[in-house]
């Protein structure tokens, strides 16, 4: 057994399902080792960006830790952008990338680089290893890395020596590791919450799942408390049946007047809100430190605080909950932004996974999901866009049982586009609807809360996405994924119930104004 086999074995043996991969010469032994060893599958990502982005919603659902495999420090690089995402969103990833010989390094050929350098920033651990003997070892250091609470990427660079000598076999694969408790601030929790005029809990984490919810409704139902979460959450569950949470608005100074009317904000796998970019004269902080209460961090067991919170206040335990308003009807005629997220509120099935990439014309569904049925919400946890095509890809590959509906905006869709054809390699059952607004609109709204009322010539160009106007429909075709294109709410309404119908992927552009 060499050290590529062994590291596979070990791989396999700690449960890994799948390696998503973009490999290259240095990593011909491990691409050999997995034909060899067997039992992962191999997922080709046409660009290292998708590899990371995959491995990223791979680990956000299916809680096991994800695999990708890259070629040397440039390669690393083009995923770079994922794995800040990742990093964001506490997925357990472990990134294996290949790496020249040792003995050539000296010879500084053309695709050398510092890998741990680069790795470092974005890893919670790096580690090159010096042997084939010490490999399989260190890929079970980096996995125990990687699913150390809360979560997080673990870079092992494997210089191709490594890979090809004699090894002694798998390492003792790690196991995951629990959460470390539920801290210890419930007891003055409950005390702060008792004495507050208007408390409300801050979600992030495991609080954000089902049972996390329905312990903060009670502290809700006890206390008055409002419910709030992340402005982009790695991982929320939505829809009928569960408690209602408040999004917390991206814009800071919309974000700090949310929260300035509360004297106890509790903090339940979250940390303090800041604002996403400053601004002149702007806060960073969202909340004033005053009223800031650390309950558990994303580290600790957040939903088990919040129902030792919930019992220390003797809260009811199964509050009613407030039924979700029926999501606006979608009405007729052309497409907009909150049309176009009632028709797919109402169409969605039980069990989506909805993947949510639609940086500003998205919140028409947000609002209207509230009475979807029960459903998966995953977002853009670091604002490295380019994420959400990935991720469903990856979602998809965890979950084959359930449907996945990314919502995609143009613009960061060009990032990593090359997913579609793995969705078709794959026979993902993932629908995207893609919001062809034809440019940066995100951009443009900016510009405009910075005064400037009439962009120039540089503005319009970096802000635009047309000429020449991007075909959606022969880009996602040329990629294996069948397509088709509505511009009104009629046509959006039949094309998303055909797509849905169906297996496989899907592609829907919707055309915005």
């Amino acid at each position: 057994m060499n050290g590529a086999e062994s590291l596979v074995a070990t791989a396999r043996a700690a449960g890994i399902e799948v390696c998503f991969a973009n490999p290259g010469t240095t990593e011909l032994s491990l691409v050999s080792a997995l034909d060899s060893i067997g039992g992962l599958r191999c997922v080709l990502g046409l660009f290292e960006g998708v590899c990371t982005g995959a491995a990223d919603g791979y680990a956000r659902m299916a809680g096991r830790p994800a695999l990708a495999l890259l070629h040397l420090g440039p390669g690393l690089a083009n995923g770079l952008a994922n794995l800040h995402n990742a990093r964001r969103a506490h997925s357990p990833v472990v990134v294996v990338v290949g790496d020249h010989a040792s003995w050539h390094l000296a010879a500084d050929a053309p695709l050398a680089s510092d890998v741990v350098a680069v790795a470092a920033p974005f890893s919670r651990w790096v580690r090159r290893s010096r042997s084939a003997r010490e490999l399989a070892g260190d890929f079970a250091a980096a996995l125990a890395a990687a699913l150390e609470p809360p979560g997080g990427v673990a870079t092992l660079v494997a210089p191709a020596d490594a890979q090809w000598e004699p090894a002694d076999g798998p390492a003792r694969p790690a196991r995951r590791a629990p959460a470390r408790g539920i801290g210890d601030g419930v007891e003055a929790t409950a005390a702060r919450l008792r004495g507050a005029r208007a408390p409300a809990l801050f979600l992030g984490a495991d609080a954000l799942g089902a049972e996390g919810l329905r312990a903060a409704a009670r502290v809700a139902a006890a206390t008055g408390a409002a419910l709030w979460c992340e402005t982009f959450p790695a991982r929320l569950e939505r829809g009928r049946g569960l408690p209602r949470v408040a999004r917390l608005p991206y814009f800071p100074e919309q974000a700090a007047l949310s929260l300035a009317r509360f004297d106890a904000l509790v903090l339940a796998g979250a940390a303090q809100p800041v604002a996403f970019f400053g601004y002149p004269d702007g806060p960073s902080r969202l909340a004033r430190a005053e009223s800031l209460v650390a309950l558990a961090g994303p580290e600790h067991d957040a939903a088990g605080a919040l129902a030792a919170l919930a019992d220390a206040l003797d809260a009811p335990k199964a509050p009613p909950l407030e039924d979700a308003a029926a999501p606006p009807a979608p009405g007729a005629g052309a497409l907009d932004p909150g049309s176009l997220g009632a028709v797919l509120a109402a169409l969605q099935p039980e069990g989506a996974i909805v993947v949510d990439e639609s940086i500003s014309s998205g919140l028409g569904h947000f609002a209207a999901a509230e009475a979807a049925p029960p459903h998966t919400y995953l977002a853009l946890t670091g604002g490295a866009i380019g994420q959400g095509l990935p991720c469903a890809a990856g979602a998809a590959l965890a979950c084959p049982g359930r449907r996945v509906i990314a919502l995609q905006a143009d613009g960061s869709a060009l990032y990593t586009l090359q997913s579609l054809w793995t969705l078709a390699r794959e026979g993902l059952d993932a629908v995207v609807v893609l919001l062809a607004n034809h440019r940066y609109r995100i951009l443009q709204v900016e510009l405009a809360r910075a005064g400037v009322a009439e962009p120039g010539p540089a503005a319009r160009a970096f802000t635009a996405l047309a000429p020449p106007e991007i075909d959606w429909v022969g880009l996602s075709r040329s990629l294996g994924v069948p397509a088709t294109r509505a511009a009104t709410v009629e046509e959006l309404d039949r094309a998303l119930r055909r797509a849905l119908a169906g297996s496989g992927p899907h592609l829907v552009e919707a055309v915005l104004p």
